[in-house]
């Protein structure tokens, strides 16, 4: 399988990852370049043919709701480095940026909410599986 077929499989896999991402109730907004909703959306159908690995959302509820979804997913794994062929989950206000004080939080984008994924090369049917069901476990 060549780099341009992986790459391929990051971006369409993320993209439908997106989509189902910004209609569940649970999830406040969806950032994907690709994404018509995205402020730089025509900007990034000029410059970019895919819109990229990553998806970044906000889980409703906060820094307890995203530290437990973290807890719940099962098939990705979790780390800070981002950009692997398996997808990798990161909850940034409990995890790489939990020294930052709130108002520096938010001074670089990150609430406490944001959920970042970037999206690997399994089949995209296990990754939303995977994302659906520690949404819905980590409601309680």
């Amino acid at each position: 399988e060549t780099l341009a077929v992986r790459m391929d499989r990051h971006c369409e896999n993320a993209l439908q990852l997106a989509k189902f991402l910004e209609d569940h109730e649970e999830i406040n907004w969806v950032k994907y370049p690709h994404l018509p909703s995205h402020p730089k959306y025509e900007i990034a159908k000029k410059q970019m043919n895919q819109g990229g690995g990553m998806v970044s959302f906000e889980i409703k509820g906060g820094i307890i709701r995203g530290s437990k979804f973290l807890n719940n997913v099962q098939m990705m794994s979790l780390t800070a480095n981002l950009g692997d062929t398996r997808s990798i989950a990161t909850h940034p206000a409990s995890t790489t940026h939990s020294k930052l004080s709130d108002e520096d939080k938010l001074a670089v984008g990150i609430t406490d909410g944001l959920i970042r994924i970037s999206v690997g090369l399994e089949h995209i049917n296990d990754i939303i599986e995977d994302i659906d069901q520690a949404l819905e476990k980590s409601k309680n």
